[in-house]
């Protein structure tokens, strides 16, 4: 058993972290990876763990951003202009 077994929380089906504000994560990046976020954090004057953190929620936004601009264009290439609600038609 290890020194933080007792404090433990479930917080999702078969799910636990430790004690924590926050949720933590725990990730393995290449030597060059590394390299370049200790760079950038030293360099924007952050830690590594808020540098990830944000790296990560850009990347999601930006899967994000094209999820919806696909979902935007087969609305687009689907529209028909005979079939569509008028204003009105939209609020009766």
């Amino acid at each position: 058993m290890t020194w933080w077994r007792k404090s433990v929380t479930p917080i999702l089906k078969g799910e636990t972290v430790m004690p924590a504000k926050n949720p933590r994560i725990n990730i393995v990046v290449e030597r060059p990876l590394y390299g370049v976020l200790s760079a950038l954090a030293e360099n924007d004057g952050v830690s590594m763990s808020t540098l990830a953190r944000d790296l990560i929620r850009e990347a999601i936004t930006m899967r994000e951003d094209a999820a919806l601009a696909d979902f935007a264009e087969e609305r687009m290439r689907t529209f028909s202009q005979t079939t569509a609600l008028t204003h009105q038609e939209t609020w009766e």
